[in-house]
């Protein structure tokens, strides 16, 4: 029996139809907010421990510095921000085939091994502060500023050689996380009271902005808003 191309369609058509209302079915009733939102978790720390906790702290504050008008890394929450992400899925590589065979891949492949971000950054920060103890006589939350920066530069660049671990690619990563720490909404515990974003006038999580889109080189005159409610310039909730 030959099967011509319309009725093929028709019932493609019709199984996708049938597929769709029984997985509406299967989802009802339905509910308003029945989603997942992110929820900001505050208390002690979720996955560092005291000495990592310290040593992030210092080192966000020196890839951020704060100046007169913004806080840097560590008063605007990154490493809180690094905490609960290596406590979460992400930290635990959840939704990534983490079985072996391991081989190294190329850079635009991204990581390739075995060890998720949560324990990238474990063996990472222990090795740090054992090269720091080894090279200045102390942790690496308790150098001065300028021997930070220095061993922060050569993490950048390679020449800091930490014990088992790639020190260059614990930068990159580290880098990125306080990135994301720093300009992320502050339901996931950076960028405390919005600071990066009044930074750089970003109006946050606005409904939209259909009044203000061809208005041109005009600062827009309203406060950010995050997901955890609407505030004034002040902090104050409105």
């Amino acid at each position: 029996m030959k099967l011509h191309r319309r009725e093929l369609l028709g019932s493609a058509a019709f199984l996708l139809m049938a597929g769709t209302r029984y997985a509406s079915a299967q989802s009802l009733p339905w509910r308003p907010e029945a989603g997942s939102p992110p929820t900001f978790i505050k208390g002690p720390w979720l996955f560092f421990d005291a000495a990592e906790a310290s040593a992030v702290e210092a080192l966000v504050d020196r890839l951020i510095p704060p100046d007169p008008d913004t806080p840097g890394g560590k008063d605007a929450g990154c490493a809180v921000y690094i905490d609960r992400q290596l406590a979460g899925p992400y930290g635990r590589q959840a939704g990534l085939y983490v079985s072996p065979p391991f081989i190294k891949g190329t850079k635009e492949q991204g990581p390739q091994d075995e060890d998720g971000p949560a324990v990238r950054f474990r063996k990472a920060l222990a090795a740090l502060d054992q090269y720091c103890k080894t090279q200045k006589g102390e942790a690496f939350a308790s150098l001065s500023d300028a021997d930070k920066d220095a061993i922060i530069g050569d993490l950048e660049d390679g020449a800091a050689k930490l014990d088992g671990v790639d020190g260059e690619a614990f930068f990159a990563l580290l880098l990125k996380n306080t990135q994301e720490g720093f300009f992320a909404d502050p339901i996931y515990g950076g960028n405390r009271d919005m600071c990066a974003w009044r930074m750089i006038g970003f109006p946050g999580a606005r409904y939209d902005y259909r009044d203000w889109v061809h208005r041109h080189n005009e600062r827009y005159p309203h406060p950010p808003v995050s997901f955890m409610g609407r505030a004034d310039w002040n902090g104050r909730k409105t």
